[in-house]
């Protein structure tokens, strides 16, 4: 039983030395495992919180009863204190955090004025200093129908560089109107800038202004009878009233703010995000934290806005559906307003959020209910020790034995753990024709690399009976006990639920036909194989793209793509010859005449 009066000692004792200034502070066990990782704008006034000991709820007492350590780090400011927070949390995951599963980028619309004729591009990750972002979009659905809006309306390029450099006559979206052909000189340098200007403006939620002054740039071509201008800026106002129309009125008012809203329900807590961005409606997304027993609605929030923007971007504003005890504190670290509203359209817009995000965990728990299901048909059918909580299912992928790929994904209660999914290039079997090879250079690579805490309960192959007794063999110096290795084979004809089913001393069998238990199964086989063929693609697309010119000694990213944009291929750049090598910025004789011996000796 953990000794309640041991740990209110050890915080108070920490009290009396714990520093003034913002930082994170850490709570570890007798173990020196670390308990909570929390951040403050004082250490020492936060954790005095802690000794008041009756006022504390269930689950930080529990904490604070196992604590027997305390550790500080000083930063600078409360936007540091926020980022150290998340990574350590991140990196520990520890017991008493809500961890929140978030690995995932947004995409967003992207024009770099720094070009001469700027493309709109969509961007996920690093971002260029000289470049405009605009988003970020819930998905990638939402970030082409704006995509779609702009280029039908203002017809910006969204071609490759090197494609708009080396083109000699417009591309189909010039044919169908939906690129001017800066290319090839169809429109001057100031008129496609002045259209960038106006996608910025769009983009950016500045309609109403941008229309007025397309409407004045109308009528004053018109007095001055250039009419082929008039209509054209007549097709855009017409292209924006029709987008205005279209528009939700809720968000009219709202140029860039998150809608953030939790709900509790049924043990299971859902945040929604929704992005509003110039009056526009740029998706939402749902979040499903966990270790959240006993824990308060506001405190989830805040430790959910705490972890998701040390991530992402903070917009101007963020609707909240709860009132924070620490909305100071974080406004300071992420430079934006955090607004709770009781009336009015945003509270409306709060309680929308707030329904979508009950509805979401009506899902889930559906969907949750389905895969336990099928976890406990599938312990009954294949005589499992236990319902597995953790399945491994592996494919191999080549092409006639090049580009040869092993893949892994991982299927747990939650659904497919996408962030242990693993591919495997195939290193040291020689034959890559040969797939019972590839998958014992497979399983031997991930079963070296195996701990307890990532030991499967079942793995599933995709194949028959060679398969699996391949992989028996290969296997057999490990510890297999409690790992079930099932193999699943074609049925007649190839057929989708006729599959038959592999174990080492059981006869093969087959599922009944369409049964749940059978289209689960059959899932985690498909999802094996979109993964390890979706990797396998982009391997060999990658080395499609490798030229020769990657192969040459003291020629870096930037003159290769000089090169290639200048002689429009690779084979060009091999026909060239040195007076024509060094007609490419930054390649002098010396490397033209390293270049032109590369591919002449």
């Amino acid at each position: 039983m953990p000794d309640i009066k041991h740990g209110i000692e050890v915080i108070k004792a920490n009290v009396q030395i714990a520093p003034l200034n913002p930082g994170v502070y850490r709570m570890l066990d007798k173990n020196g495992k670390v308990l909570y990782v929390g951040k403050a704008k004082s250490i020492k006034k936060r954790i005095v919180a802690y000794t008041h000991f009756e006022k504390l709820p269930d689950h930080i007492k529990r904490m604070v009863s196992e604590v027997d350590k305390m550790e500080f780090i000083i930063v600078e400011n409360e936007a540091q204190a926020l980022l150290m927070e998340n990574d350590l949390i991140k990196k520990l995951e520890p017991k008493y955090n809500i961890l929140l599963k978030d690995d995932k980028t947004f995409p967003h619309l992207m024009i770099n004025t720094a070009d001469d004729f700027p493309a709109l591009r969509k961007s996920r990750g690093a971002r260029k200093d000289k470049a405009h972002y605009f988003g970020p979009f819930a998905n990638a659905t939402a970030v082409n129908n704006v995509m779609d809006i702009v280029q039908k309306t203002f017809k910006l390029r969204s071609c490759r560089d090197s494609m708009f450099y080396n083109r000699e006559r417009p591309c189909m979206l010039y044919q169908i109107k939906r690129c001017s052909a800066p290319c090839v000189g169809k429109i001057s340098k100031e008129e496609y800038r002045q259209s960038v200007s106006e996608v910025i403006r769009f983009l950016e939620g500045k309609n109403v202004d941008l229309q007025a002054d397309l409407s004045a740039q109308m009528e004053q071509a018109s007095a001055e009878m250039n009419y082929e201008l008039a209509m054209i800026l007549r097709d855009k106002i017409r292209a924006l009233s029709c987008i205005q129309s279209g528009h939700n009125v809720e968000y009219a008012d709202i140029q860039s703010a998150d809608v953030v809203a939790v709900k509790k329900h049924k043990n299971m807590v859902c945040i929604q995000v929704f992005f509003v961005r110039g009056g526009q409606n740029c998706g939402n997304i749902p979040y499903f934290p966990k270790q959240v027993a006993d824990i308060s609605e506001e405190e989830i929030l805040e430790a959910f806005l705490s972890s998701f923007y040390a991530e992402h971007a903070a917009p101007k504003e963020i609707l909240i559906s709860h009132r924070l005890q620490n909305g100071d504190f974080l406004e300071k670290a992420l430079g934006c307003k955090i607004n709770f509203y009781q009336k009015g359209n945003k509270a409306k817009i709060i309680q929308r959020v707030l329904q979508n995000a009950e509805a979401a965990i009506e899902r889930k728990l559906a969907e949750t209910a389905t895969v336990e299901s099928n976890l406990y048909e599938m312990q009954k059918v294949f005589a499992l020790p236990r319902i597995p909580q953790r399945i491994e299912i592996y494919d191999n992928s080549h092409n006639q034995g090049s580009y040869a790929i092993g893949a892994m994904v991982v299927a747990t209660p939650a659904g497919f753990d996408k962030k242990s999914y693993r591919t495997f290039n195939i290193k040291y079997t020689t034959n890559t024709n040969d797939d019972f090879a590839m998958m014992k250079e497979v399983l031997l690579r991930r079963f070296e690399r195996m701990s307890d805490e990532n030991r499967p309960d079942v793995i599933l192959l995709d194949g028959g009976l060679g398969q699996l007794h391949a992989v028996h063999e290969v296997l057999s110096e490990y510890d297999l006990q409690g790992i079930t290795i099932i193999a699943i084979s074609k049925g007649p004809e190839r057929n989708a639920g006729k599959e038959f089913y592999h174990i080492v001393g059981r006869e093969s069998f087959s599922l009944p036909y369409q049964s749940p238990i059978a289209f689960y199964m059959q899932n985690l086989r498909d999802e094996a194989h979109r993964f390890a063929i979706g990797t396998h693609r982009k391997k060999r697309s990658r080395s499609i793209y490798k030229s020769q010119v990657d192969e040459i000694e003291g020629i870096g990213a930037k003159r290769k793509r000089d090169l290639l944009n200048f002689f429009g291929s690779a084979e060009q750049v091999k026909s060239a010859s040195v007076q024509d090598l060094m007609k490419v910025s930054g390649i002098s004789k010396k490397i033209a005449e390293k270049i032109y011996n590369y591919f002449h000796n």
